[in-house]
């Protein structure tokens, strides 16, 4: 995921996408509501084995901000009414490492930099693809390897191998995200005598009911999530062609926050370390050559 001007981005684990599962996403989502506390991790019960920042909004707390309609990295457990995710299961355990609690909060992709920098959050953890222009707003403490993927239905019945196979096609996309910044481009590009046909929402999880209820011929993602559907949608859609713009994901603390940012390093280095991260990454199905070396 990524984020255009100040932000471009980048369970039941067994849950099914039909038309129950349309109806199971609109639940999702009213349980989402901006800026929401969506998920703690308890009274950490590792020992703290990294300084905690002192200027934190809430003392003992983690404040972060994460856009949970993301799976598998952030998305809402409808049975629970809490966050959950790789991402949010990573965020947890890199707070434990600081003696503190996550309170992980819904927020609006779009806007979501901006609180970052109003101080509504400690951090970010959102499937933010790192980008030069994101560098020039935020500090990023790199986490995650991913790409941009399309997904479709089975048999690939449109023949889309590339971006460029977009062209003229009816795609959905989520905003403020790298893969509409790709997708506006093509438009100004190869795409200009015949444009994709772009329906943007808000959430990714209403993308994906487009290809869902046959209103959209692809839809455009990280490649995380486009594996997600399609392993738990088994002969109901494909991935169409190769993983485009490869790049990593960061944790975001506000820009020059030094002390802030040498904390989440840390926390980070050490669930690395005592093999925490991995046994996320085999948690949560991810691929292993996404692991942040």
């Amino acid at each position: 995921m990524s984020f255009i001007s100040n932000t471009t981005r980048r369970h039941s684990f067994l849950y099914l996408l039909s038309v129950s599962v349309v109806i199971g996403f609109s639940l999702l989502l009213s349980a989402c509501g901006s800026s929401t506390s969506t998920g703690s991790s308890g009274t950490p019960t590792t020992k703290a084995s990294i300084a905690a920042p002192t200027d934190l909004i809430a003392s003992g707390t983690l404040t972060v901000g994460s856009d949970t309609t993301y799976p598998p990295q952030e998305f809402m457990d409808t049975a629970s009414g809490k966050a959950t995710g790789f991402d949010v299961d990573l965020i947890t355990e890199m707070a434990k490492r600081m003696g503190l609690t996550a309170n992980v909060k819904t927020a609006n992709f779009t806007t979501i930099v901006d609180d970052l920098k109003a101080k509504r959050y400690d951090v970010v953890i959102s499937a933010q693809t790192i980008t030069p222009d994101r560098q020039k707003q935020v500090d990023f403490v790199p986490y995650f390897n991913a790409g941009q993927s399309i997904l479709v239905a089975n048999g690939n019945p449109k023949k889309i191998t590339t971006v460029t196979d977009l062209c003229g096609k009816t795609v959905g996309v989520q905003d403020g995200t790298t893969e509409l910044d790709t997708l506006n481009a093509a438009n100004k590009a190869d795409c200009k005598a015949n444009p994709v046909k772009l329906t943007v929402l808000s959430a990714q999880t209403d993308v994906i009911n487009l290809l869902v209820t046959s209103r959209v011929e692809a839809t455009f993602q990280d490649s995380p999530v486009t594996d997600y559907y399609l392993k738990l949608n088994s002969g109901r859609f494909q991935v169409a062609g190769s993983i485009v713009n490869a790049a990593p994901e960061g944790i975001s603390v506000r820009k020059g926050d030094t002390t802030m940012f040498t904390a989440v390093q840390q926390a980070f280095d050490a669930v690395k370390a005592d093999g925490t991260y991995a046994n996320l990454f085999a948690k949560w199905q991810l691929n292993p050559t996404q692991e942040i070396s």
